[in-house]
């Protein structure tokens, strides 16, 4: 899987750069993993975070460019995430440090581009005690084959469903296929793990959770979106609908992005879920985006001024 990195195919994006050697091509990444901040984190779905928090790992930087990204602070500020490289061995004790602190599983936060570094974190850390399920949290943009590699380690999968249409892809995340990469990592994703379980405390164990999130003007293409999930997955899979959304980074030079969403729309995807039977999972409630503005430059952890996630 390192190997990988000699010519880098680990996300769909394949720049081909030699990572091994620094090389840097969409991502702005290396050789090494950078880890921009790793806590135990309340504010995930209730089934992940539980009593003692789900153990959060913040990948930094990323393989989409998205203008509205609530974690820019780290996904698109390279210069600043070099020196937020670590060592394999300093990432496995990172995990290690997590389940330590009575966490409920790993949480790997934007982890496409780093996929082989994750691995060879593990290898080390698994011999040494580390049993929590690990949850693979990305945008969606996912490489077939390196999904294929982690069929077996990854538990619980926790993809993006983001938009229906390309061109809303590539003018508001800088991707031309996001929807058919997208797409075919999430029937991957289920085809490895299938519908969410809980043990006897309602804490995931495995299975697939989608997150949508609600975007304004119905930029998020949501009608669409859910319809494939449930008729082309299941209606019985896990959603998450997130109505969090508010103009972070460069959303305020959106017009159609310079706002939070409406109740209108907010209820649309409500309903939605209704016609389409998908009765599993959460729904956020409306004053969300207060609760999820997140500080990384902040000392201690980036979501203690938010509080904990609220559900309906």
């Amino acid at each position: 899987m390192v190997a990988r990195l000699r010519s880098c195919v680990i996300c769909p994006r394949e720049c081909k750069v030699n990572r091994l050697e620094n090389e840097h091509g969409f991502c702005h990444s290396g050789k090494l993993p950078i880890v921009s901040s790793f806590c135990a984190h309340r504010g995930e779905e209730p089934a992940l975070s539980g009593s003692g928090g789900s153990g959060t790992i913040f990948f930094g930087n990323c393989n989409l460019r998205c203008v509205y990204c609530q974690n820019y602070q780290i996904s698109q500020d390279y210069g600043a995430q070099l020196f937020n490289e670590v060592s394999i061995n300093t990432l496995a004790d990172q995990m290690l440090h997590l389940q330590h602190e009575g966490c409920h599983n790993i949480n790997l936060v934007t982890p496409s581009h780093f996929v082989p570094q994750i691995v060879e974190a593990l290898v080390e850390a698994v011999p040494r005690g580390l049993r929590l399920p690990l949850v693979y949290n990305s945008s969606g943009y996912d490489s077939l084959e390196s999904l294929r590699v982690l069929d077996g380690i990854i538990d619980i999968y926790l993809p993006d469903l983001r938009y229906a249409s390309d061109e809303c892809g590539e003018k508001y995340s800088s991707v031309k296929d996001y929807v058919r990469h997208d797409r075919a990592a999430i029937k991957e994703m289920y085809r490895q793990v299938g519908n969410l379980r809980l043990n006897d405390k309602g804490i995931a164990q495995q299975g697939v959770i989608v997150r949508h999130l609600i975007l304004p003007d119905r930029l998020a293409g949501s009608r669409e979106s859910l319809k494939w999930l449930a008729q082309e997955i299941s209606s019985d899979i896990t959603v998450s609908i997130m109505s969090q959304y508010y103009p972070a980074n460069h959303a305020t030079d959106e017009p159609l992005l310079a706002r939070t969403i409406t109740y209108k729309e907010y209820a649309e995807v409500v309903q939605l879920l209704e016609e389409l039977g998908m009765e599993n999972g959460w729904l956020q409630e409306m004053d969300a985006p207060a609760n999820y503005q997140p500080d990384f430059n902040a000392q201690g952890h980036p979501f203690e001024k938010t509080g904990e996630r609220k559900d309906e």
